[in-house]
């Protein structure tokens, strides 16, 4: 038997196991998780704690609770897609271009407005955020600063620079999913880093003011991305449909 964790620690922990084990299968729809008691005894908590963690996970759209039926796993149309958490359980389930791709587009909806408002309506300190994200992906570029958490900082400051605080409740769900597609465009690139002179285009913009300017070079940036993913998923459809045709 595992040995208790007190408080909060616990909580998050049998939210995490739970969650992941929702998205990757072992739980759903015709496989319920087990009843209260079960998991009771099987995270070793008290049925307080394990009541925190469904209250978590049914937040966040993978659990929900109906008279007579008691707690069941959610269809994947019900979960929050927009939550870190969730997301992150989504991408480590398994390697999914078609979610980066999706996750993309989203961001190419969002972001290019953002760094529009940033232009218009960004103060000191968050230009200073944006300079110093620059700075740091400047500094990974030597050799001197983490390459994925500099590009990361990038984008979080350029989101929490719209003073919108819509697209700022974005930065933990974009921080989320960039961890994933940043890695997976690089690799497609053929190159360890990111461009810093295509997001120094955009800090300058916004740092200068110049809305149009700060929107299309995000606009640029990422749909280049979105570009080289859908080239990417296109070839295999594309290598298998010119096998059919010439077997």
């Amino acid at each position: 038997m595992t040995t208790p964790v007190r408080g909060q620690n616990l909580t998050y922990t049998i939210a995490h196991k739970l969650g992941v084990a929702i998205v990757t299968g072992v739980y759903s729809t015709d496989n319920p998780i087990p009843i209260e008691s079960e998991l009771s005894r099987q995270y070793n908590a008290s049925r307080t704690v394990l009541r925190e963690a469904v209250k978590m996970l049914t937040a966040k759209g993978l659990l929900g609770s109906r008279p007579r039926l008691g707690t069941t796993v959610q269809p994947e149309a019900n979960w929050n897609l927009l939550d870190p958490d969730v997301l992150e359980w989504l991408l480590e389930r398994k390697f999914s271009p078609t979610l980066l791709i999706e996750f993309t587009e989203m961001r190419l909806a969002l972001e290019p407005g953002a760094a529009t408002l940033a232009a218009r309506v960004a103060g000191p300190a968050e230009k200073a955020q944006i300079r110093g994200a620059i700075e740091r992906m400047q500094a990974a570029d030597r050799g001197d600063d983490d390459p994925l958490e500099s590009d990361i900082a990038f984008h979080v400051a350029v989101l929490r620079a719209s003073r919108n605080r819509f697209y700022a409740q974005l930065t933990g769900f974009t921080a989320t999913a960039l961890r994933f597609s940043i890695r997976t465009t690089n690799r497609y690139k053929g190159v360890k880093l990111a461009s810093v002179a295509d997001h120094k285009k955009v800090a300058d913009a916004i740092i200068a003011g110049k809305q149009t300017a700060a929107g299309e070079a995000m606009r640029k940036l990422i749909q280049e991305a979105l570009d080289l993913m859908r080239r990417r998923e296109d070839q295999p459809a594309t290598r298998s449909s010119a096998a059919a045709a010439n077997p």
